[in-house]
């Protein structure tokens, strides 16, 4: 991911600037595993090497302290940090120029180039019958792909301020748009196209079970709605620390966010809530790049990370929650609410049908190109 996301791309995805930021602060005292031989377990024993992407700075600090050094000691396999912008194109240029150096990467299923690499077959399929029980009982199926595994999920969601409403704030969108009963100026997103169209429609009654797909009827009703609102933002975020600051500030009342500042910032006491109702949720996997040089150890770090305690260390450690549910028993007790996989607020949340949105359509332009022209448009009036 790049550090300053291209605007035609900035609606996709987080951009890395904002994933180091909320991780730059640990959330409390990671857990760490237990990091034994007898926790490796022969299975999981070895020598040699992993090479290992990530995003650089304190997010690969927080990796390494939680999952990546436990793995070395419980194992005996070091692990090989390397980082870059984005992972799908270096992914791209190593397979082309025929030599592979990485063996792991966190790719995000919203980026194009990840699908080009996944329809390819640049992946290796993941080896399940590493993982122990726990592991596949705790990561749900829906995380557990062929050749990919959830790493950790990522939130866009309703925030605010204490201050704002001591007797009570919002509790969904419908009340983001009751300005009357939750006054105050409010905040949303410059560039999260889809999610702010999301919201929209959650205030204006939509309801869907499933992944969801913004078909031309569904942007129309949600521009409508968004014209309602739109007099009472009084600044269209574009950074990923500006909506924390200005409900710290007072200069807004609510607001969208991404989760991981929201979290940081609320473990070190900033006076705001968040709402998880509503929320919309992405993935971003784990991979296994075909031809990697130490495919057998990727394979064995994956089935690590994927463990209860680990898990737990690994949400601690980087303010994003992996998928194992097992892992809320080994989290502080005043955490679990605040995340994404917590089972009150995963029942809340909204999930895109993505490869929908990188369909093509008659003119050749995917379907997020299309709602981004809409959006930009809209937002031109």
């Amino acid at each position: 991911m790049s550090e300053q996301v291209p605007h035609k791309l900035s609606y996709r995805r987080m951009s890395r600037r904002i994933i180091l930021q909320a991780s730059a602060a640990l959330l409390s005292a990671p857990f760490v595993a237990k990091a034994t031989a007898a926790f490796g377990k022969e299975k999981l024993a070895g020598a040699g090497e992993v090479v290992v992407y990530s995003y650089g700075g304190s997010f690969t600090e927080n990796l390494r302290k939680s999952v990546s050094d436990p793995f070395t000691r419980a194992t005996g396999i070091r692990v090989v940090d390397v980082t870059a912008d984005n992972a799908e194109p270096q992914i791209k240029a190593m397979i082309e120029a025929g030599r592979v150096d990485w063996d792991i990467a966190i790719v995000n299923a919203f980026w194009p180039a990840y699908l080009d690499l996944q329809q390819a077959g640049a992946f290796t399929p993941i080896d399940y019958s590493l993982w122990e029980d726990e592991a596949l009982k705790g990561v749900p199926e829906s995380a557990r792909l062929k050749d990919a595994v959830v790493a950790f999920q990522n939130a866009n969601l309703l925030l605010y301020g204490d201050r704002a409403f001591p007797k009570g704030g919002p509790k969904n969108w419908a009340d983001f748009w009751n300005v009357k009963e939750f006054p105050g100026p409010r905040g949303l997103s410059a560039n999260s196209t889809n999610s702010d169209l999301a919201f929209a429609l959650i205030a204006d009654g939509f309801t869907q079970k499933g992944p969801w797909r913004l078909t031309d009827d569904k942007v129309d009703r949600a521009l409508k709605k968004l014209d309602q609102i739109k007099p009472h933002i009084t600044k269209w975020w574009t950074a990923g620390g500006e909506p924390i600051q200005l409900l710290i500030n007072g200069e807004y009342a609510l607001t969208s966010s991404y989760d991981g500042r929201a979290l940081a910032a609320i473990r070190k006491g900033a006076p705001i809530r968040l709402v998880w109702d509503g929320a919309y949720v992405n993935d971003n996997y784990w991979i296994v790049v075909k031809g990697g040089p130490n495919s057998a150890n990727a394979q064995k770090f994956i089935a690590f990370v994927n463990r209860a305690e680990v898990a737990a260390a690994f949400t601690q450690g980087t303010a994003f929650p992996g998928p194992n549910l097992n892992q809320l028993k080994y989290l502080p007790p005043d955490l679990v609410p605040l995340i994404s996989i917590s089972p009150d607020n995963a029942a809340k949340v909204v999930r895109f049908d993505v490869p929908w949105f990188l369909e093509k359509r008659p003119d050749g332009k995917t379907n997020t190109e299309y709602l981004q022209e809409r959006w930009l448009s809209w937002r031109a009036q």
